[in-house]
């Protein structure tokens, strides 16, 4: 990682200063964390136990950031990355380390994340579903056209892991093959303009959906994620599945045999369209979809089901769900909560809310790699009504 620089020990490290640190774990997205007087320090593309030279970048009032300028004493469990872009770009955050390891690293993350967060003292973990494919995964990526007027040179890849400018990626190694192929494609073009996102995605067989809507980026871990959630469904003895976010309608569609009647919710007019032809192709007729904010039509649909008989199904984006929503969750208290979360910090967040009040337990809680050689998660959540 380059050659090293003096180290200073000061009591109080400022940016620009260089010192040498012990990892001690890995923190939720990826950067190793170690300790200097106290004070805690993130480094980035290490492993647990390793001495690291490390020049200091940020400095905040309670942790600093730095970047690794040598690995002093390596970790047996460092492998060479595959990838020759890896510390370059901005993707992948674990590149060097074996995928043997990944899933139980995230799996301390989650725990770690609520218990502190959640408010949960031992929550209910259970082992981590690897993926399949630990490269060659992804079904769609975005990649972004660049120029640098210091070099004059093009570029059309990745951000870099710094944040400053685009990575030139002839391949991807996360990416499925004909992604890749894709992007060589684009790669001859002569009319890419700087500044400019590309979206190279890869269709799943039998299913219908709209420019830029929302699928599962790791087709390899679907079996595995609807087997889960199916079983935790099947768990609870219900009959009615309300799905929330349900985008295109994929699990409300795959789980449609497990249930008397499904309904499923989502704002995009397009992805409701998408899931009605959905439900066509696949022969399930015992449902419906409604085009609506998810805080807007719960509150008045979960009404019409008796709660004893009814499931929720929560997959919402990154930031959560709304609080209008988990209010009425509160006030309705359906048997059963099935939350998707592709963020534990606030699914952590979520679960204190549906669990504080005492209206549920988490009976448990199932992590999946979706997203191998990244500090990304997925997790199934199965929350029962008290």
């Amino acid at each position: 990682m380059g050659s090293p620089n003096e180290p200073v020990l000061p009591a109080a490290p400022e940016v620009g200063d260089v010192v040498d640190l012990l990892v001690e774990s890995l923190a939720f997205g990826g950067e190793g964390l170690a300790r200097l007087e106290g004070l805690a320090v993130f480094v980035p593309f290490v492993v647990p136990g390793e001495s690291v030279r490390t020049e200091i970048t940020e400095r905040k009032q309670r942790f600093a950031r730095g970047k690794p300028l040598a690995i002093l004493t390596p970790s047996p469990d460092r492998i060479d990355a595959p990838c020759p872009y890896f510390t370059q770009c901005g993707g992948c955050q674990y590149q060097q380390i074996p995928y043997s390891r990944q899933p139980e690293i995230k799996r301390r993350q989650l725990r770690e994340l609520i218990q502190r967060i959640g408010g949960f003292t031992d929550p209910p973990i259970r082992p981590a579903i690897p993926s399949p494919l630990p490269y060659g995964y992804r079904n769609r990526i975005l990649v972004r056209a660049g120029y640098d007027r210091r070099t004059a040179q093009s570029s059309l890849g990745f951000l870099r892991h710094e944040g400053r400018g685009v990575v030139d990626v002839a391949h991807c190694a996360i990416a499925r093959p004909e992604i890749n192929r894709q992007l060589q494609d684009l790669r001859r073009r002569p009319d890419l303009k700087p500044g400019t996102k590309y979206n190279l995605r890869q269709l799943p067989k039998d299913w219908s959906l709209p420019p830029d809507s929302f699928f599962q980026i790791n087709d390899s871990l679907l079996p595995a994620m609807i087997a889960t959630v199916r079983q935790d469904l099947q768990d609870s003895g219900t009959n009615i599945l309300l799905d929330v976010y349900c985008g295109t309608g994929f699990f409300c569609i795959a789980l449609a045999d497990q249930v008397e009647r499904f309904l499923g919710i989502e704002i995009d007019p397009r992805a409701i369209a998408a899931a009605r032809e959905n439900a066509r192709r696949h022969g399930r007729d015992n449902g419906t979809f409604i085009a609506s904010r998810a805080e807007v039509a719960l509150p008045r649909l979960i009404a019409k089901f008796t709660a004893e008989d009814t499931t929720v199904l929560l997959d919402p984006p990154r930031k959560g769900c709304d609080r209008k929503l988990i209010d009425s969750l509160l006030r309705h208290r359906p048997r059963q909560i099935l939350y998707i979360s592709c963020h534990p910090a606030t699914l952590a967040r979520d679960l204190k809310l549906l669990c504080g009040e005492q209206a549920y337990d988490l009976a448990g809680v199932t992590p999946l790699d979706l997203f191998p050689q990244t500090a990304h998660l997925e997790c199934v959540c199965d929350l029962r009504r008290r």
